[in-house]
């Protein structure tokens, strides 16, 4: 028997079932966020090339720095604006959003958010 959580495989349970709709092109990555108890990930997915163009984690070197600890609020909405400004980097403005099967709420949330405000649109 897995020592897998009941609430880890009904997230991931959530996750496939949404994945099934949403899929990630060049015009418009999937901008896929995984959230643990101690860092935020975010990455942007051309699901159609298998490829990931950019990324942003609180395990980045310039964001360790800058944040103490990486699972808060504060640090989700760093990597935000940070995977915005790389996107935008890329040419990339348009993107489609994978909460990952988390509730859109306190870090995802703040994710999203900081990533709308340095210009990407959902």
């Amino acid at each position: 028997m897995s020592k897998t959580s009941e609430r880890t495989i009904a997230r991931r349970r959530r996750h496939t079932r949404v994945r099934r709709t949403i899929r990630g092109t060049a015009d418009r990555p999937r901008l896929a966020v995984f959230k643990s108890a101690r860092h935020i990930y975010a990455q942007l997915i051309d699901d159609r090339r298998g490829l990931t163009i950019a990324s942003a984690s609180t395990l980045d070197s310039q964001v360790r720095e800058s944040i103490g600890y990486g699972g808060n609020i504060e640090a989700a909405k760093r990597i935000g604006a940070l995977i915005a400004e790389r996107a935008i980097a890329q040419g990339i403005k348009r993107i489609v959003f994978d909460r990952g099967g988390f509730i859109y709420h306190g870090r995802v949330k703040a994710v999203a958010d900081a990533a709308r405000e340095a210009g990407l649109e959902f």
